[in-house]
């Protein structure tokens, strides 16, 4: 049996993929409420595919509680911020998770952190306490990092196809819990040592970092000048080495926009393409906020009350809120002593700032002035909709005369 510690984003379609794959599990997390919400039958937030997986698991026999459960197998899934100042990651959640485990492990028992660290957070963090505690790793307790790989909107498909890296002290370790995951995982699953695994989590995300960054900066460079970034990209992406990634209002979501500040926090004299790539992916929102005001002079629009931003979710088609650019956008227009932007997103039930409408009608009827935040099907399907508005394209996907671009 393997428990789950953590169901949120990740540790929920985890623990359904397993129990929906032959393998018994019990979810435990702290959030009672959440708890509570699934042994009601229903999932606490929006995923594609999500629902018909849950109903698979709860069909296996998946049980969810608030207690840590004795079994030979701990799956730890919990957040890893980073601290905004040092901007090293902050292991308190992963440290407590493991802490919990051990009042209730059994000897032999596999702790697997799932959780995305720094290189060296288990080694600095996680074997202390466990020795602290007594226990000697190799003998009582076998550490394991199999870092998650899924992005939000595309979970069920990528749990399934993505490739995993597993890293143990001890190989034999290592293909056990291989062995798990390959219960559903028809990707390639490479065993390595911890640190390596890591490092590879965390290299993955900053390599798209940088490169999102480099589309950002281009654009920048592009709106300086007046020269069209998208034609830029568009012609020097039919070189076949080739592939620069799109420019957008901000990087959101709890990897691309969190973990490279790990190496940033952990490697501060090093790592200084990765540092001014986040400050650049970190000064979009802003960015956006200016070309807001520089449009709304160019048309003699006065009041920002009629200017509404299209989106709350750091991507689209999902409703994860975490880090996004349009919740930075309005944190930057509150630091300069103003308000006033109105807000929409299809995929946000519940009022979580202030101006915030949830209909789309409704909402272009308030408005001159529309800022597309984010790419949801909704408004793709809707373009027409946006006739007569003045519109501030951030992802290139409104084909109607006069759009502006950052």
């Amino acid at each position: 049996m393997v428990n789950v510690i953590g169901l949120g984003y990740i540790g929920l379609p985890t623990a359904l993929m397993m129990a929906s794959h032959g393998v018994e599990v019990i979810g435990t997390d702290y959030n009672e409420k959440l708890v509570n919400t699934l042994n009601a039958g229903r999932t606490t937030f929006k995923e594609d595919g999500l629902d018909e997986l849950f109903q698979d698991a709860l069909k296996a026999g998946i049980k969810f509680t608030t207690t840590y459960q004795v079994t030979d197998t701990y799956i730890v899934s919990v957040p890893t911020p980073y601290d905004k100042f040092s901007k090293k990651v902050d292991a308190c959640y992963v440290v407590a998770a493991v802490k919990d485990v051990l009042k209730v492990a059994p000897k032999g028992a596999v702790v697997v952190i799932e959780s995305t660290v720094s290189p060296g957070t288990i080694e600095k963090f996680v074997r202390p306490e466990i020795e602290a505690a007594g226990y000697v790793i190799g003998e009582d307790i076998h550490l394991v990092h199999a870092p998650e790989r899924i992005i939000p909107g595309n979970m069920v498909y990528e749990l399934l196809h993505n490739n995993r890296t597993v890293g143990a002290d001890d190989k034999a370790v290592g293909e056990k819990i291989k062995k798990l995951y390959s219960s559903f995982c028809q990707g390639d699953i490479v065993v390595t040592d911890i640190k390596t695994a890591e490092m590879t989590k965390v290299v993955e995300n900053t390599f798209r970092a940088v490169n999102i960054a480099f589309a950002n900066e281009l654009a920048k460079i592009c709106r300086h000048d007046d020269m069209d970034v998208y034609e830029i990209i568009k012609i020097c992406n039919m070189h076949p080495r080739v592939n620069i990634l799109q420019p957008g209002p901000g990087v959101g979501g709890h990897c691309i926009s969190v973990d490279p500040w790990f190496l940033v926090g952990d490697y501060p004299s090093l790592a200084k393409v990765i540092d001014e790539s986040m400050k650049t992916n970190d000064g979009m929102p802003d960015f956006v906020l200016n070309r807001i005001y520089e449009i709304m002079k160019e048309n003699g629009l006065n009041d920002v009350k009629r200017v509404g931003l299209y989106g709350l979710t750091y991507k689209e088609n999902v409703d994860d809120m975490r880090e996004s650019p349009t919740l930075q956008l309005l944190e930057s227009q509150e630091r300069h002593l103003a308000t006033g932007l109105k807000v929409y997103d299809p995929f946000i039930t519940s009022d979580v700032v202030d101006n915030q409408f949830h209909s789309l009608d409704e909402f272009l009827d308030s408005v001159d002035m529309v800022v597309l935040m984010v790419k949801h099907n909704e408004i793709k399907e809707n373009m027409n909709k946006l006739s007569g508005k003045i519109v501030l394209d951030c992802h290139n996907i409104c084909d109607l005369p006069g759009v502006y671009h950052i």
